[in-house]
């Protein structure tokens, strides 16, 4: 939909994925971070809020930045969906924001007939995580795999840069869609990211040969330091288009 902002449908149910709705500009860019004078979200919703949340039968919430999560801030989300989040101190944030019916997702989570496995990673690099600040400003994020039978599976690698931990899930689940968040986010004073890049859509390609490679988490918030037309560029020169999408917001893709 927009930045990470997804619906994603699996064997019947339709799952909104770091549902972040805000109008264009609502909040102050990310203090410590590139082009923190833009406001996010720099761009608007392809639809309307309430649009987005039709036909939606669960939320889940791979962290509580507030690039994943605004919920607490407007009411389009009925404060009694099912809503799945990473461990109980974002379900005590979310819970507190006057939701009902908050879930914790784990190793094997199982939401009418779909089956919900939460993947490990990294919000940054070791060196940040060594900065006790910036490793609570980071904190944790999960990434998401979606199993069903007669369904492909889908791994939402989340916001991670890339581990063993993200290695470990692509060879058990061996996922047919493999969505990267691949905005490559930077932070003032690390060379590193906090989370995927060009390159990893690259490795992607080349390490799942039997899978499609959607990128997104690109173009609505300050600290992103790739676009889609530079993504387009670089799978253009490497010549792995034929597996790589990059959609644009409000984009549908069947597979």
């Amino acid at each position: 939909m927009r930045n990470a902002t997804a619906k994603i449908s699996v064997a019947g149910k339709t799952f909104l994925v770091d549902p972040f709705l805000a109008k264009k500009g609502t909040y102050p860019g990310f203090a410590g971070t590139f082009n923190s004078q833009l406001r996010n979200p720099l761009v608007e919703l392809p639809m309307p809020a309430q649009a987005i949340m039709k036909g939606v039968d669960a939320v889940i919430v791979s962290h509580t930045h507030l690039d994943h999560w605004d919920g607490g801030a407007h009411q389009f989300i009925p404060k009694a969906m099912p809503l799945f989040v990473q461990h109980e101190a974002d379900a005590k944030l979310i819970r507190g924001q006057g939701f009902t019916n908050v879930r914790i997702l784990g190793e094997d989570t199982v939401f009418e007939g779909v089956r919900l496995t939460k993947a490990g990673g990294k919000h940054g690099t070791d060196e940040m995580y060594a900065k006790a600040p910036l490793a609570e400003a980071l904190g944790e994020a999960m990434g998401i795999v979606f199993h069903a039978p007669g369904a492909k599976t889908v791994y939402v690698v989340g916001d991670t840069v890339w581990r063993a931990e993200v290695d470990r899930t692509l060879e058990k689940f061996k996922p047919e869609i493999i969505i990267v968040n691949a905005g490559d986010a930077r932070m003032v004073g690390y060379s590193g990211s906090i989370i995927m890049g060009k390159d990893d859509v690259l490795h992607a390609y080349q390490l799942m040969p039997n899978a499609t490679i959607i990128a997104t988490h690109m173009d609505a918030i300050n600290h992103m330091t790739l676009s889609r037309k530079e993504l387009r560029e670089h799978v253009k020169q490497h010549g792995i288009g034929d597996r790589v999408r990059i959609p644009a917001d409000g984009d549908i893709l069947k597979f």
